[in-house]
C-alpha cells in the first residue's frame, strides 16, 4: 500500500490501515525506544501511547506528511520527557549529566528532508552496523543485554562466563561502538552517549 493511500485510510479511520501501519513500524519503534528506555515494559507502554494518540488524531493527518516519521518524533519525545521525569524524581539517574540545554536540541531535531529518514532512524542504522563488526562474542553478550534487555547474571547463566566477564565485554562493545559512531556523528555526542548507556 502506497504512503499516500494509507494515509488516507488512516485519516477516514480505516482499521485495517492503522493495523498495517502498527504491524510494518512497531518492531523498528520498539528497538529504537529500548536504546532509550531499558525496561521492556515501560518501552512497550512508550510506544504504545504514540500510536493511540495517532489514532486520536487521526483527522488531522496530512496525506503528503509521513506517518511513519510522525511517530518517530512523538517517541522520541515520550522517551525524554520520561527520562526528563525520571532525572527529576531520581538525581542520579544515567541522565544526570545531561543538560538542559543539551536535551532541549534533541527535542528540536527534525527530518533531514521528507524523502530520507529522520535522524534517529540513521543512527539507529549505523549503531546496527557498527554492533556487526563487533567480535562475535562481544556481539552475542552486547545483543543479549542491549538489545534484548536481559540482566548482566542472566546473560552470564546463559553463555556459561562470569559476570565480570559480561560486563568487560559490554564495556569493550561500547566504547568500539561509541568511537565508530563519534567518526559518523562528531555533532551527536550526547545522544550517542544516551543510545549507548
Amino acid at each position: 500500500m502506497e504512503n499516500f493511500q494509507l494515509n488516507i485510510k488512516l485519516k477516514e479511520g480505516n482499521p485495517a490501515a492503522y493495523e498495517e501501519l502498527f504491524k510494518q513500524t512497531f518492531p523498528r519503534m520498539l528497538g529504537y525506544c529500548r536504546l532509550f528506555i531499558h525496561e521492556q515494559e515501560q518501552a512497550n507502554d512508550l510506544v504504545q501511547e504514540c500510536f493511540i494518540k495517532l489514532w486520536e488524531k487521526r483527522s488531522s493527518i496530512k496525506t503528503t506528511q509521513s506517518v511513519e516519521s510522525l511517530l518517530f518524533v512523538m517517541l522520541r519525545n515520550r522517551c525524554l520527557n520520561y527520562l526528563r521525569d525520571k532525572k527529576l524524581h531520581k538525581p542520579e539517574t544515567e541522565i544526570d549529566s545531561v543538560g538542559e540545554n543539551e536535551l532541549q536540541h534533541l527535542f528540536q531535531l527534525d527530518f533531514i528532508g521528507k524523502e530520507e529518514s529522520i535522524l534517529e532512524e540513521q543512527l539507529i542504522v549505523a549503531i546496527r552496523e557498527s554492533v556487526d563488526k563487533l567480535p562475535e562474542k562481544r556481539k552475542i553478550v552486547f545483543t543479549k543485554s542491549k538489545l534484548e534487555g536481559k540482566k548482566n547474571k542472566d546473560v552470564a547463566d546463559e553463555l556459561g562466563i562470569s559476570v565480570k566477564a559480561v560486563e568487560k565485554h559490554l564495556h569493550q562493545a561500547k566504547e568500539q561502538i561509541r568511537k565508530e559512531m563519534l567518526l559518523k556523528f562528531p555533532l551527536m555526542a550526547v545522544m550517542i552517549t544516551m543510545l549507548l548507556k
